[in-house]
């Protein structure tokens, strides 16, 4: 990225118009000149000073013509999205996913790759590394190119310092510096989340009809999680744990522990591990004949054999998720009342393969939420995949999200990318 003399001495003001103009290009593509005036308010002298910002600095580039409207074709000015990378990595309980994508959030390269979280952040971190330094050798993507990092981690993290805080699956996590260790690996800035915050920004940024809405995204896996979104702006809370509804206490269900510690939680009545369990029991109690069975076959049993042997008649299996939709429906209705959102997307492994389990959590959320609040709402599967690129695509919006906010662009346009969120910031505040 280029810093030419002329954006050094450019003051705030200039700066945050600047990052609203190419905000717009960012979002909604191509646009003639005239078009940026009338959406901006700004005048031709003043749009072309702007407009002169981020071409100097590589951020937009004269793109194909465009339609006429009287007179000499318009040039249409585009993002030059492929000015740097942004590199993703979601980590699972026993897997990880990393990739490479441009400015835009489009993937570039991606990679998956088997280890159980629960082997402490060294090993999962060096390996996530590797892979992904191997990855971008691979697709001729250098590193020297990279402006920052987005993280999705399965469990809670507090957002302003990037740490996990107490995560149930991640013994030898809390409070482990990600941020830190993989700005030395990558000398760029890097932003740390809960991985369904980052799958839920994910569909934020894909598609262009959540703009501005309410929703919430549900992942359910082995444990259940929520991300937020009001207004088409991804809700935290204070320290960044909105959403965690995996461990909202189950009435009746006090007796069942959690791996969080507590008893009586959603996730270990009705997720994926519950029903792992369940279907376990049904297999060694006779319960089960088609679970019996698998479990000759392979020594153990997963939510995602329960879901196959629902779809074969199995109907122990068939009340097991019914069972477990009318639970999570349950909760779920309840920050339908709360919240009422327009759109509840549903992801993860066991809800995308398990047709009864949605069902179930469908007709229990119509039947238990106000009418007012269901009128309009539409409960459906999420249009990524939260196992491979949607991952990726949330985790990169995520560091975007960060390097191109109106509050820190000075910053960017005057020094180039940062080489941590820290220098990011000081820089800001000293400008």
């Amino acid at each position: 990225m280029p810093t030419p003399a002329l954006l050094s001495g450019m003051d705030a003001n200039l700066a945050h118009s600047a990052a609203l103009t190419l905000g717009i290009i960012r979002r909604e593509g191509p646009q003639t000149r005239p078009d940026l005036a009338a959406k901006t308010g700004l005048g031709r002298t003043a749009l072309a000073q702007r407009l002169n910002v981020l071409q100097e600095a590589g951020l937009v580039m004269e793109g194909e013509y465009g339609e006429s409207t009287g007179g000499r074709n318009p040039r249409l000015l585009r993002f030059n999205a492929s000015a740097g990378l942004i590199l993703g990595l979601e980590l699972g309980a026993t897997s990880f996913t990393v990739g490479a994508t441009d400015l835009a959030g489009n993937v570039l390269a991606l990679r998956n790759a088997v280890h159980e979280i629960a082997a402490g952040p060294e090993p999962a971190l060096s390996r996530a590394e590797e892979v992904l330094k191997d990855l971008l050798a691979e697709a001729n993507l250098p590193e020297g190119d990279v402006w920052g990092v987005g993280v999705g981690l399965p469990g809670p993290v507090e957002y302003a310092t990037g740490r996990p805080s107490e995560p149930p699956i991640m013994p030898g996590w809390d409070n482990y510096p990600v941020r830190e260790r993989l700005t030395a690996a990558f000398r760029a800035p890097v932003w740390v989340d809960n991985e369904v915050n980052v799958l839920a920004l994910a569909e934020l940024r894909s598609r262009r009809e959540f703009w501005g809405q309410d929703f919430i995204y549900v992942k359910i896996g082995t444990g259940i999680g929520a991300g937020l979104v009001s207004a088409g702006r991804l809700h935290r809370g204070a320290q960044g744990s909105a959403g965690d509804i995996g461990h909202v206490a189950v009435a009746g269900a006090e007796n069942v522990a959690c791996r969080c510690g507590k008893y009586g939680c959603l996730e270990a009545i009705a997720g994926g591990g519950a029903l792992g369990l369940q279907g376990l029991r049904a297999a060694q109690n006779g319960r089960s004949p088609i679970l019996h069975e698998r479990l000759t076959e392979t020594e153990n049993i997963t939510a995602q054999d329960v879901i196959t042997a629902a779809r074969n008649g199995d109907h122990f299996s068939v009340e097991a998720l019914t069972h477990s939709g009318k639970t999570i429906g349950s909760v779920l209705s309840t920050l339908v009342n709360f919240f009422n959102p327009s759109i509840i997307l549903m992801g993860g492994g066991v809800v995308s393969n398990g047709g009864q389990l949605l069902a179930s959590i469908r007709e229990t959320v119509y039947q238990r939420s106000l009418p007012l609040a269901t009128r309009d709402l539409v409960i459906r599967p999420a249009h990524l995949n939260s196992t491979r690129e949607g991952g990726i695509i949330g985790a990169a919006h995520l560091a975007l999200d960060e390097l191109f906010d109106p509050a820190t662009f000075q910053r960017l346009i005057t020094h180039g990318p940062p080489r941590s969120v820290e220098e990011l910031h000081a820089a800001t505040a000293l400008a």
